[in-house]
């Protein structure tokens, strides 16, 4: 018979002459590349390309969760900021390409499971396969003799006997077993077998790690569309009220609405750290932070309770959790006549771990000009030998507050928003501190210091601390949790639950005997396969020929080849 031109057995073509494959056409490159995306392989590739793409979200600050940290980044990062900005690095999480991965993702769990789970259902149904012609190809063939009885009145034990009595077995072994007889073409003696498989069930965990991958893919994508996230900084003795404009920053889901906001209070009662003082390697390292609140339901029913780290406060649909802290001195400014034009607790920026801080006074209105000052908070000041003063310790041991004073124009009728944290002094004059020759204010709690030129003065009359609240709202976070159960119950079952077929042939002798062969084969990776061979192999060799046969009547011996749970 003639074999096709680009057979591997045929004649070499002349040279040029290559092998010409069809054109797959628009229809084919469409199967060809769908036949891809939902392959196992490109899905996995998937899985840890989303993970890769997620790295740059834990190490640039993100506008979602820290826009403060975003606006501190351009200005300490002028030339990289920008770039990373136009790649969507600081939101990375809705960016175009990191949605773009999720989609294909998804599509591609999808495409892998439906048909999977169409074939494992098929398979569900299905009998085990017929006994292979040779066992002695598998794995673990071993082979057993079921001698012919010595007792002259019991029956010889048959091979349909002893294969039943081996089916028995393998069903206590939780095997679907379907049992074949027929003659050996050789002898014409009766042959018999049983074909039994078992594991399943690693299929089905496989597909419910997958479908619940898919699920948790789908329920993070709703949460995010129609949940939302804000940030709030809180003073001792403020409430918060959950309504949109209260929020410092908020950052609202695609399908988010304003009555998704449930209305409901947050007072700060008070807020306590806790800072290591025992161990000089640690010495002021925060041991735990505390925000002791007042809350108020949309039913009016008022309650207390602490927010701590990791332990967030559940409320009308959200968690609320501890973000961050610091202190807010309560500044008060007064004009030359001594009458109060500005009086506020003003949050203080943490620069370290020692809780320096930094912070913006604002005073457009009530004075001859329009003040702004620039100020650091020192928990506990001290003085390096360079006179550059810094915090030594977070808590309030010895409180200074330093300010630099300017005037000028703020900037604030220009119509255009300018973060309270910040102070532009191009159009402004320093009046204190620098290069002016004049020593910056510096005051202690209790403290008033004349502000330059005559404007008026300045006092310190406490300090307080604050707390910064992230409200995270996600109505799909059960589901996750659900999903994500199901996805460790899954690979757990697909790891550690084997897939197997074992067969049992056994084969009339002329003699009376009974030639019983074993084998295995495994779907994937066993190593147990061959031991399990064997135990079953010597379990049933030692039923066939002495727990097999219920007692002769007549006799009082077993029958011999007669099932154990069988009557005589």
């Amino acid at each position: 018979m003639s074999r096709p031109s680009d057979h591997i057995d045929s004649p070499q073509s002349p040279s040029g002459s290559d092998v010409t494959l069809p054109k797959l056409g628009f229809v084919g490159t469409l199967r060809w590349f769908w036949r891809q995306l939902t392959s196992m392989r490109t899905a996995l590739f998937l899985l840890l390309l989303l993970a890769l793409a997620a790295v740059p979200g834990s190490l640039v600050p993100q506008r979602a969760a820290d826009p403060n940290g975003v606006t501190q980044y351009f200005v300490d990062n002028p030339d990289l900021a920008p770039v990373l900005d136009k790649i969507q690095a600081f939101d990375v999480y809705t960016s175009v390409w990191f949605s773009s991965i999720y989609l294909l993702l998804f599509i591609s769990l999808i495409g892998c499971i439906v048909p999977r789970t169409k074939h494992h259902f098929d398979a569900l149904r299905a009998k085990p396969p017929r006994t292979p012609a040779r066992l002695s190809r598998l794995a673990g063939f071993t082979t057993r003799e079921v001698p012919a009885t010595s007792v002259s009145s019991a029956a010889a034990p048959s091979a349909a006997s002893v294969v039943d009595s081996a089916r028995t077995l393998l069903k206590r072994q939780r095997y679907r077993t379907i049992v074949f007889t027929g003659v050996d073409r050789a002898t014409g003696l009766e042959t018999a077998s049983v074909s039994a498989e078992r594991g399943y069930l690693r299929e089905t965990g496989n597909l419910v790690f997958h479908s619940a991958l898919v699920g948790i893919l789908l329920a993070v994508g709703i949460g995010g569309g129609f949940g939302y996230q804000g940030q709030r900084v809180v003073v001792e003795g403020q409430t918060f009220v959950n309504t949109l404009l209260a929020y410092d920053s908020f950052n609202p889901g695609r399908f988010f609405s304003d009555s998704a906001l449930s209305p409901y209070q947050i007072t700060l009662d008070s807020f306590s750290a806790t800072y290591e003082t025992q161990s000089l390697k640690a010495f002021g390292q925060p041991l735990d932070y505390t925000a002791a609140v007042t809350t108020t339901d949309a039913d009016g029913s008022v309650s207390d309770a602490d927010i701590k780290v990791n332990d967030p406060l559940k409320i009308g649909g959200t968690d609320v959790y501890l973000l961050g802290n610091g202190y807010a001195p309560t500044i008060t400014v007064r004009n030359p006549a001594g009458d109060v034009v500005f009086t506020d607790s003003v949050p203080f920026l943490p620069q370290d771990a020692n809780l320096t801080s930094l912070g913006v006074v604002k005073v457009p209105d009530g004075l001859p000009d329009q003040v702004g000052m620039i100020g650091f908070f020192y928990p506990t000041q001290s003085e390096a030998q360079s006179g550059v003063y810094f915090s030594s310790f977070p808590d309030l041991q010895y409180p200074v507050l330093t300010l630099n004073v300017y005037d000028g124009d703020l900037g604030l009728n220009d119509g255009v928003p300018a973060s309270v944290y910040s102070l532009d002094t191009d159009s402004m004059n320093q009046l204190t501190g620098g290069a002016t020759g004049v020593d910056s204010i510096e005051l202690k709690p209790g403290e008033t210091a004349e502000l330059p030129n005559g404007l008026g003065s300045v006092s310190l009359d406490g300090v307080k601390r604050f707390a910064s609240f992230d409200v995270h709202h996600d109505a799909t976070q059960g589901w996750v949790l659900l999903f994500a159960i199901l996805v460790l119950a899954g690979l757990l079952t697909s790891l550690f639950i084997p897939r197997r077929r074992v067969w049992v042939k056994a084969t009339a002798r002329a003699d009376g005997s009974v030639h019983v062969e074993y084998a295995g084969l495994a779907r994937g990776d066993d190593p147990r396969l061959v031991d399990a061979v064997a135990e079953l192999a010597d379990r049933h060799a030692g039923t066939s020929s002495t727990d097999s046969a219920a007692p002769d009547p007549s006799t009082g011996s077993p029958a011999p080849g007669t099932p154990p749970d069988s009557k005589a």
